[in-house]
């Protein structure tokens, strides 16, 4: 009973990590930081919307102070400024170093009503920023999925060569034990025996490489889904069998590179119209609300010695002011010139990623091609290395041929086997290739499961 617990035990992990292509493409897009990263920058900017709203409401101001000062007063005028604190009152006769408490607490609301369409334009930026992002989420996805699912069938590949290695490792043994009877019977010389070792080995080796290739890609495929590289168990399939036929390639109109591209001219445009509504007075409607305490009198005299801790005297007021920037039009001007050269730069990006994409999508094209005409050699080329093998094998145990000519038909015939295995999936990824240049993974993987 333990003995069969132990064995569900490591059979369940095992099972829970075995996974199709769509698996594997789909928890990549799911555990990949990457994309987790963009959808984080993609709240940012939904945010920033929220961000950019907050303009519309009116913006209050509480202050509250107490101080001990001096009252000394003059006639005359100063440029508003931060650093010498003004006085009320009437100019003081003396100059007194006499000190009294100061004190004042109030409300400033302040209410833009209208602003000729700047606000608008500011959330207007934000919404074109978070469209980009979200677009940028879609497009890191996309590539993440390719590339998942490209290293998917790089195992697939990985493993098909070290079966492949390990049928000519098993191939070389047996000719090695007949030509060791052929040596123990003194029928052959005892080099030949050696030289068949010689083989052997050159056969482990490369099973040993092809092994290390299948670690390497599933170490790959890990990165993209998030599972340790001993326990994927990739199922193929489809992906194995005789690829499908594909229909009429379209254009890659859809491509979320694309479409991200397209977002960031509408970014760029949307900041210019922020500087276009820039240039136009400022009108604040403000109210405020205040008292103010102090230990001088108007006559010059001054109170007890807590008077003016406390706030004592009230006022209110409201009032509508304009402000003009009426400098800032050459700011403005060059402000607008750099946005517009930069519409024309992410125009020239698009440009160039619509030229690459187009270039993908004529090479895989090209590899689908080629890949197609290979699967349709390749049963000839393998009936041909395996009669080659079968009769040089025979050629030589009846004395008619060499040990040379033995070890190259079984190394062709290895290859061939390699080449054999290697040539539908040659397709498979060409399909692939073609769906990543459209934009669309969908047909494929739908396709690689049907």
């Amino acid at each position: 009973m333990k003995l069969n617990r132990l064995v569900l035990a490591c059979m369940v992990p095992h099972l829970a990590a075995q996974m199709t292509i769509r698996q594997a493409v789909a928890r990549a897009e799911e555990r990949y930081p990457l994309i987790r990263a963009a959808s984080e920058q993609a709240n940012a900017a939904a945010a920033g919307i929220n961000l950019a709203r907050t303009a519309y409401l009116p913006k209050v101001d509480f202050h509250a102070q107490l101080n001990r000062a001096t009252r000394n007063n003059i006639y005359g005028m100063m440029f508003p400024q931060g650093v010498i604190p003004p006085i009320s009152g009437p100019p003081n006769p003396v100059n007194s170093m006499t000190n009294v408490w100061g004190s004042g607490a109030g409300f400033l609301v302040s209410w833009e009503p209208f602003d000729f369409g700047l606000r608008q334009a500011q959330t207007d930026a934000a919404e074109r920023a978070r469209r980009r992002a979200e677009l940028a989420v879609e497009r890191t996805r996309f590539e993440i999925a390719a590339q998942a699912a490209d290293a998917f069938l790089t195992v697939l590949a990985a493993q098909q060569t070290v079966e492949a290695a390990k049928a000519g490792v098993k191939r070389a043994q047996a000719f090695h034990e007949i030509v060791s009877a052929l040596v123990k019977a003194e029928l052959r010389p005892g080099a030949d025996a050696a030289r068949t070792r010689a083989e052997v080995a050159m056969a482990e080796s490369q099973r040993i490489d092809a092994e290390r290739a299948a670690v390497v890609a599933r170490a790959s495929l890990a990165h993209f889904t998030g599972t340790a590289p001993p326990e994927l168990d990739p199922q193929p399939g489809r992906l194995l069998s005789d690829p499908p036929v594909p229909g009429q390639t379209s254009g890659a109109g859809t491509h979320p590179a694309l479409t991200e591209q397209a977002a960031a001219i509408e970014e760029a445009k949307a900041r210019q119209r922020i500087l276009e509504r820039s240039y136009f007075p400022k009108f604040q409607l403000q109210g405020a609300q205040y008292a103010r305490g102090s230990g001088a009198n108007p006559d010059f005299t001054t109170g007890g010695a807590a008077a003016g801790l406390g706030p004592n005297i009230y006022n209110w007021g409201v009032g509508f002011s304009l402000t003009m920037p009426l400098m800032d039009y050459a700011s403005l001007r060059e402000k607008k010139k750099i946005e517009s050269i930069q519409q024309r730069v992410e125009a020239a990006r698009l440009d160039q990623i619509k030229a690459e994409i187009d270039t993908r999508l004529e090479k895989a094209k090209a590899m689908l091609e080629g890949a197609q005409r290979l699967v349709a050699n390749i049963p000839i080329q393998i009936e041909s290395a395996r009669a080659a093998e079968t009769q040089a094998t025979v050629r030589y145990r009846s004395g008619l041929g060499t040990l040379a000519e033995v070890a190259e038909a079984q190394r062709l015939l290895t290859q061939t086997e390699i080449d054999q295995s290697l040539a539908r999936l040659a397709v498979w990824r060409a399909l692939l290739a073609i769906a990543a240049a459209q934009g669309d993974l969908k047909p494929f993987l739908d396709e690689a499961e049907r």
